[in-house]
């Protein structure tokens, strides 16, 4: 298995133990839908997160939260849509959690960090 793989999974792994350390209940990991894949989905409360983890370990091409771009966001708004058609939830929202080695290991959490609109 490639290296690359190996870290995004303890970055994912690292993500959820964060979320869930301030009360999210992780409910899927790595869920795949036709042209995209989600991370993490979770529950806040009544609110469905859907959570894209991102790991940066260099700053050659900018940070992790620059990495997620239009067609990132388009991608997991279809993967989420799918997800909705076969699990009908009330409030959603998107959440992005940012793991930057560069910054010395520093987790960040934006909750709301983009919208289907």
């Amino acid at each position: 298995m490639a290296r690359h793989n190996d870290d995004g999974r303890a970055a994912e792994t690292l993500a959820a133990q964060h979320l869930a350390r301030h009360g999210l209940t992780v409910i899927e990991r790595n869920w795949r839908a036709r042209g995209g894949e989600l991370d993490l989905v979770c529950r806040d409360g009544a609110t469905l997160v859907f959570v894209e983890v991102r790991l940066r370990k260099s700053a050659r091409y900018g940070g992790a939260l620059e990495s997620i771009g239009a067609s990132k966001r388009n991608r997991l708004i279809a993967a989420a849509e799918q997800y909705l058609a076969q699990h009908p939830a009330g409030a959603c929202r998107f959440d992005v959690v940012l793991l930057d080695a560069v910054a010395g290991g520093r987790v960040e959490w934006i909750r709301d960090a983009f919208d289907a609109g």
